[in-house]
């Protein structure tokens, strides 16, 4: 190789060298300044008790949702990426038979909490159902993150809790602001449970919140334990309205309504809510970028994780083995026995729980436990679980509580009018749709259907008829005492049904708004003790006291659907085509919901119909006819012509179509041939 060719080939893998090292270093010094960080924010919220894959009340393994399962989502997480922010927005310690822990010095719930190293945990209003004592006990206890709630106050101006908490990662502060549901003040009326403190405007206490953290983090968060719409049409009680007054906020975590809002900005703060009872988790992906020494908000985006899909943390299912155990052995602890007859009888049809629709021995008897230790007129029941049951046998501990779902329902008797009654009555038969023409089965309001609670009550002591047929407030028919009497606006009864009901009645928009006369004249739990006065153990000393632990299920026939016949035929044919899978009953998008909208006879195909009024010869049943348009059901009177026949003119060949007249001329021409051809042979 001569000198040129070899300085040349210096020449060339200098300047590529040159160009590479100019490359690598203009690349670094570009990754330096546009680095980006990435904190990830996962919520939990009204968990209630679920810190096992286990449902308590019904003795059996629930994998929907639990805590032990979440420890695998954050682990998983964490792994990914170690800048993880870790909340909660309450309702953690009541409900699934948690609560039996919060007086004594481990609750599960904060031993999961402390194992998988929460960082902030926000009241919820069921935080307080046992008293300030009882929370701070449990309080005291989560070691690993702070606890906040910002619009409770002491009587001496201090807050009762901080109002925030500011948690660092890589250099990056995030604020994380805590509200709860202002209605506590009202959850709890009657009680001593707040004793000492009051609520505050959460929307205004957050403002403040705001002003006492600027210039401290780089970004504020709300962990709100309130839903997205305001609750009761309550100003300022729903992260609407907070969204729209605090814009500095960058994500609201909200709580409380046990709704999935996944990701949705309003007023370019973005909400998120992981529904209820573990079984969902929030995920938020904070991006920043650092220009100039400081932080930057780039990018926020959220999804919901389905915490189904993720097994149970062995690790942390060993720590808390013993509160299981103790749980298990508690609730399966015999009280009595039930005689005679189920305390619930199975769907008729698929999908429309008997128990809303009927009376049934379950509700008879939850009433008869009210009464019988209240003394009052009539009294209300509300029952959370569709999936009630209870079968002749053995009764256990967990039957009541699986059965009766509100850990804390006491009954609580009011003086009321005989007017205030029925629009308490008429505000709970408007649970279900009016009927329509054609419909055979009941149906419920898609609105109160989808509610955080059950708002269908069943009422004993009493006797009622709901007339479906009527428009909504005008339903309630034939509303008597017990010995028959009618009962007349002016009269004055002794009401009992549970305090949170009440008040939601006399809140703003409820039915019993401005009742001033309505007064409390009673308390289970004020008689009875705060525990031994709920409903749930009430149910329980009846059985084991009262009834001296015999109970004969029976059925108080005390009300009534009206505009719905069970026992008609075609009550029994939606019956058979449910079971056969030829109908269903209607079901809300989301698939959460059934029984949204009746089911009508046209919803049945016609030759089913057709089967069902013509089998039986001797039945004296109208036959059925279908307009050839729109196959619309129609009764048609019998012929007085005998010559006639009932034909269902639908299933004949239409006629007068181009097509079929060309192929009548065709089959006439191949025959006209055919027969030609034939006398052409003969010849």
């Amino acid at each position: 190789m001569n000198n040129k060719k070899l300085l040349s080939l210096f020449v060339t893998l200098s300047l590529s060298l040159s160009t590479v090292t100019s490359f690598n270093l203009k690349s670094a010094k570009a990754e330096t300044i546009n680095e980006d960080v990435t904190i990830t924010i996962l919520q939990s919220s009204d968990v209630h008790g679920r810190f096992m894959p286990w449902d308590y009340s019904a003795d059996e393994a629930n994998i929907k949702g639990s805590m032990t399962q979440i420890a695998s989502i954050v682990k998983d997480v964490r792994s990914k990426n170690p800048n993880v922010i870790l909340v909660d927005a309450g309702d953690a310690i009541q409900d699934n038979s948690v609560e039996t822990f919060n007086k004594g010095a481990e609750q599960p719930m904060v031993t999961a909490m402390n194992y998988l190293n929460y960082d902030v945990w926000a009241m919820g209003n069921h935080e307080f159902n046992f008293g300030l004592d009882t929370l701070k006990n449990v309080t005291n206890q989560f070691k690993t993150g702070q606890a906040i709630v910002g619009n409770l106050y002491n009587e001496d101006g201090t807050r009762f809790m901080p109002a925030y908490s500011i948690v660092e990662r890589s250099g990056i502060k995030i604020g994380v602001i805590g509200m709860t549901t202002p209605l506590i003040e009202k959850f709890e009326a009657g009680t001593d449970h707040l004793k000492g403190v009051h609520t505050t405007d959460p929307v205004e206490e957050t403002k403040k919140v705001v002003k006492e953290l600027e210039g401290k983090v780089d970004v504020m968060v709300g962990l709100i334990h309130m839903g997205e719409d305001n609750e009761n049409e309550i100003t300022n009680t729903g992260v609407t309205d907070l969204a729209n007054a605090v814009p500095e906020l960058s994500v609201i975590f909200a709580g409380h309504m046990h709704k999935q809002i996944d990701g949705k900005l309003i007023n370019g703060v973005l909400v998120t809510e992981p529904s209820k009872y573990g079984e969902r988790l929030s995920k938020v992906d904070l991006t920043f970028k650092k220009e100039n020494d400081k932080y930057l908000l780039k990018d926020k985006k959220s999804n919901v994780i389905d915490v189904s899909k993720y097994k149970s943390d062995k690790e942390l299912e060993d720590k808390l083995q013993p509160f299981h155990k103790a749980l298990r052995d508690e609730a399966n602890k015999v009280i009595g026995e039930l005689k005679v007859m189920p305390l619930v009888p199975d769907e008729q049809i698929k999908g429309i729980p008997e128990i809303q629709i009927a009376p049934t021995a379950l509700t008879t008897f939850f009433n008869e436990v009210q009464l019988y230790y209240s003394k009052a007129d009539a009294v209300a029941i509300g029952i959370e679980n569709e999936k009630a049951k209870l079968n002749i046998g053995p009764i256990k501990k967990k039957d009541i509580a699986f059965n009766y779902r509100y850990t804390g329902g006491e009954t609580t008797v009011y003086e009321v009018t005989g007017k205030d009654l029925k629009d308490y009555m008429e505000w709970s038969a408007a649970y279900f749709n009016q009927l329509k023409e054609g419909d055979i089965t009941p149906s419920f309001n898609p609105t109160r259907r989808n509610s955080k609670y059950s708002t269908n009550d069943i009422f004993g002591g009493i006797n009622y008829n709901i007339d479906l047929s009527k428009p909504a407030g005008n339903r309630i028919v034939n509303l008597t005492y017990r010995d028959g009497k009618e009962i007349k606006d002016s009269d004055t009864l002794k009401l009992g049904l549970n305090s949170y009901r009440m008040d939601q009645l006399l809140s703003k928009g409820g039915a019993l708004e401005g009742r001033s006369n309505i007064k409390k004249l009673w308390s289970s739990k004020d008689e009875y003790g705060e525990d031994a006065g709920t409903i749930r153990n009430r149910s329980i000393d009846y059985i084991m006291n009262v009834k001296g632990g015999l109970l004969d299920g029976h059925v108080a026939e005390n009300w009534s659907l009206l505009g719905i016949d069970k026992l008609s035929k075609e009550y029994d044919l939606v019956t058979k085509l449910v079971q056969k899978g030829i109908l269903s009953v209607p079901t809300s998008d989301d698939g959460k919901y059934t029984n949204i909208a009746s089911i009508n006879i046209n919803d049945i195909p016609k030759e089913e119909l057709d089967n069902l009024y013509t089998k039986n010869e001797d039945d004296n049943e109208l036959p059925i006819t279908f307009d050839n348009n729109n196959d619309k059901v129609e009764s048609s009177e019998p012929s007085n012509d005998s010559s006639k026949t009932n034909i269902n003119y639908s299933d004949l060949p239409k006629t007068g179509s181009p097509i079929g007249l060309s192929l009548i001329i065709i089959l006439g021409l191949s025959l006209t041939a055919t027969g030609v051809s034939i006398l052409k042979r003969g010849k």
